[in-house]
């Protein structure tokens, strides 16, 4: 996933950070509200992780941009307030789940793996299609209780495919959740495409794949 972290404390922002990015995400950290508003602007994220506390500002007033920009993404406040009011103020206007500091980072990959499932309208950590067993959470993929190997950017290629179930995906937006701003010729010569034929060999090997469609000149989506 790529997720946009809004944190002005550097020592926080840069374990909080090399913590994603060893879970496979790509991350952007930003610590003003300038810098978040230019990135909202600009890119298409998966998460936004939001301090309140800004240098130049409350975070709250990010809100407001996210709702503008970056409709899909979902937000999890991070902040030292304890108010209930500011709780409340944050999940009113739009945030999906509140976090105080300090916390743990395994907390923090709990929480945003329980509003993915949510968001997808999966109940469990792992899904099922067509029999295939294929985990939210780790790069686990079983058919009938055997294994399947597939690369780490195959995997995070079908959890993001699956936990966007019944969307349309065109190439870019694969192609950014991938590799976010560092777009090199791989997706210049149809690497996405690459890897969903490699998805489909593989899983086919097992069962039929009939839920992964080909939407002709527009990308590719889940069904279930």
């Amino acid at each position: 996933m790529r997720i946009l972290l809004v944190e002005d404390e550097r020592e926080l922002a840069k374990e909080i950070g090399d913590f994603l990015q060893s879970e496979h995400h790509i991350v952007d950290s930003v610590g003003l509200i300038k810098d978040t508003s230019e990135n909202l602007a600009a890119n298409s994220y998966d998460f936004i992780l939001l301090d309140l506390g800004l240098p130049d500002g409350d975070g709250l007033e990010l809100l407001g941009d996210i709702q503008r920009y970056q409709k899909d993404a979902s937000v999890i406040i991070l902040t030292a307030r304890t108010e209930v009011g500011d709780k409340i103020l944050g999940l009113e206007s739009g945030a999906d789940d509140y976090l105080s500091k300090p916390f743990s980072l395994l907390e923090l990959k709990a929480r945003m793996q329980a509003i993915l499932r949510r968001k997808g309208g999966w109940r469990k950590d792992t899904v099922n299609l067509g029999g295939f067993e294929i985990s939210l959470s780790q790069p686990s993929v079983h058919f009938q209780g055997q294994e399947i190997k597939l690369t780490r950017k195959e995997y995070v290629l079908l959890q993001f495919m699956v936990i966007n179930k019944n969307r349309v995906l065109n190439r870019f937006q694969l192609a950014e959740h991938l590799w976010g701003d560092h777009l090199d010729d791989d997706y210049q010569s149809n690497y996405i495409d690459v890897h969903v034929k490699n998805i489909r060999k593989k899983l086919s090997a097992f069962g039929p794949v009939d839920w992964l469609e080909t939407v002709r000149g527009l990308g590719y989506k889940v069904i279930s």
